[in-house]
């Protein structure tokens, strides 16, 4: 059975990435993208769905683990009976090939190892065909199924049926380098590499990019470590950014609230580009911003709120019978049917993301506005039609507030395009329709007698999706409305003082209800609370939720209190894009030191 889901850490080389257990074993990692079919799918399953285990014979070991630096080169450290050894793991960057590389070194006395490699590829559809030989003296093994293959180089391993197997020794001063490196089938299998010169450069690498970020409030190794996620699951090459590295992670034990986050959504990449250019990263924002210029290319009427990461639009959900699930849970879905889906806050993040990178400078080019163009003749055509939300509702279509505001956004934002940067576009009907949409949310969208606005017109339900109504601009914290809204939250959705995204149990999205509390909804209620001046409630929260992060600082999506353990896909990007704003709003509404004065 899979480990807790807090029990993971990630290596990435920023074109895909891997999960790496407690117990020193690989559990999740496709090949060669993060939305490529698993190789080794253990996570979801067992080990005979493919795992790659390296660690101590020894039962009793005992291991801690840590990033080097601000890196994602993973350190575990294992103490035996007869010594301490260290297991180094690392996804090169830079190289656009596909390997991952493990160092075992002594730290002192002497340790016996033990590896097993399961390889199935394809979701474990495709037991591979295996043969191993000697390269330079080393052990080369070579695996082959359908169009993918990988070598893995190191120490000899005999196989069991279907399993390689193998134990090796090191003593204090020594190191066994071990190497795996996917191919496509019909290449010869790529050179070995320099373990050392692409540990070093690849250290360089993270350490160059993260140093950069100048964060430095009470929360700062957590930003710092949240924002190198956001880095990590950003493709070196596209520039698209997935929602997490996984797929089917449940949101409560044994539920059916399984979902493929391996695709780059709209709406989350927008709010990371948002963060990212908050703390500097220009580069990425102009990388985000051809991505999606090629995505969405075409008629504005076929956007849709996700794509894969080259840009892909077709993305079907279905459910695999290979794979039984993180410890029972089914269906594993691939694909994402919410694809097709229309939820008009879209645009609104992506003009709000946009107009964010015009603030920091960054020019329009001779596709950027026109594109923009394009979407805004879409929300004028389309203004008025009821939706999916930010939740991606498999009910009913409605007006949900929060997409309201957001068609407001994307109206307002293409009105501070022209009037304060002097783009060309129909300003005045711009102005008109965003007036007329801001009375329609005050009128429809707010319940007089409960004093708050609503999950959807008509409604007197809350949403914790409001709780972005100020970080868009449309209203302060400190509005009326707001406070009122936010009290209606409190009284609504706290499970054990973390927000609940809304009431499962009104049966608004047509599945059974269930979940646990979505731990980006908790942060907003932190960066609300900092707003209005709630400052001791918004750091003890704060606290509480930045305890949550695993002990190599991950989040998930969910959080269960009762079981103190992470629940949903991982590490999921808009929790830790929303511990960043948290974080941020903390500092910014904070008393200044006596230094500052």
């Amino acid at each position: 059975m899979s480990m807790a889901i807090e029990d993971y850490a990630l290596i990435s080389d920023c074109h895909t990435a891997a999960l790496v257990g407690r117990d020193g074993s690989i559990d999740w990692l496709c090949l060669p993208r993060y939305d490529s079919p698993s190789t080794f799918g253990a996570l979801l399953g067992d080990e005979e769905h493919g795992r790659w285990l390296i660690a101590p014979a020894e039962q009793g070991a005992t291991s801690t683990r840590a990033y080097d630096g601000d890196t994602f080169i993973l350190v575990t450290t294992w103490t035996t009976s007869t010594g301490v050894v260290e297991v180094i793991d690392l996804m090169p960057h830079g190289d656009r090939r596909a390997d991952v590389l493990r160092r075992v070194r002594a730290v002192s006395g002497h340790v016996e190892m033990v590896e097993e490699l399961v390889i199935r590829f394809g979701y474990a559809t495709a037991v591979p065909w295996v043969r191993q030989s000697r390269e330079n003296g080393h052990s080369q093994l070579v695996a082959i199924a359908g169009p993918d293959a990988l070598v893995r180089r190191g120490p000899h391993l005999t196989p069991r049926d279907t399993r390689h197997q193998g134990r090796f020794a090191v003593r204090e001063g020594s190191h066994v380098d071990i190497s795996l490196t996917w191919f496509p089938s019909h290449r010869q299998p790529p050179q070995a590499l320099d373990f050392d010169e692409r540990l070093a450069e690849t250290r360089a690498w993270w350490s160059s990019w993260s140093k950069s970020i100048m964060h430095d409030g009470p929360y700062a190794d957590a930003v710092m470590r949240s924002l190198l996620v956001l880095r990590a699951l950003t493709h070196e090459d596209t520039g698209g950014i997935v929602a997490a590295a996984t797929t089917s992670l449940p949101e409560i034990p044994g539920g059916v609230r399984n979902w493929d986050y391996r695709y780059v959504w709209l709406r989350d990449a927008s709010l990371t580009l948002q963060v990212l250019l908050a703390n500097g990263f220009d580069a990425e924002a102009v990388n985000w911003r051809d991505w999606l210029l090629r995505a969405i290319a075409g008629d504005p009427a076929d956007i849709q709120i996700m794509y894969g990461l080259a840009g892909e639009r077709d993305l079907p959900e279905r459910e695999l019978t290979s794979l039984p699930g993180y410890q029972g849970a089914s269906p594993v879905r691939i694909g994402n049917g919410a694809a097709l889906q229309y939820q008009a806050d879209v645009i609104g993040e992506v003009m709000m993301a946009l107009h964010e990178a015009r603030l920091a400078g960054a020019e329009e080019t001779e596709f950027s506005w026109p594109l923009q163009r394009a979407l805004m003749t879409f929300v004028e055509e389309n203004w008025q039609r009821p939706d999916n939300g930010i939740w991606e509702i498999r009910g009913e279509l409605r007006h949900f507030t929060h997409s309201r505001v957001m068609i407001w956004v994307a109206l307002d934002r293409a009105v501070r395009a022209v009037r304060e940067f002097g783009l060309d576009g129909p300003v005045e009907t711009w102005e008109r329709l965003r007036d007329e949409v801001r009375t329609e949310i005050d009128t429809q969208g707010w319940n007089a007698e409960r004093g708050t606005y609503t999950q959807y017109y008509g409604s007197t339900d809350v949403d914790a999706s409001l709780l972005l109504l100020p970080q868009s601009g449309f209203c302060a914290p400190t509005d009326a409305r707001m406070l009122g809204t936010v009290a209606a939250i409190e009284a609504d959705l706290l499970n054990d003082g973390l927000v609940m995204r809304y009431r499962t149990e009104s049966a608004v999205d047509g599945l059974p209800a269930g979940e646990h509390p979505f731990l980006a909804c908790s942060f907003w209620l932190v960066e609300q609370w900092a707003g209005t001046g709630r400052l001791n409630d918004a750091v003890t929260l704060m606290d509480r939720l930045v305890s949550f992060t695993n002990d190599v600082g991950l989040l998930s999506e969910e959080y269960d209190p009762a079981s103190g353990h992470q629940m949903g896909n991982t590490p999921q990007a808009l929790s830790h894009l929303a511990l960043v704003r948290a974080a941020e709003a903390i500092v910014r509404h904070s008393p200044p030191t006596t230094e500052e004065n």
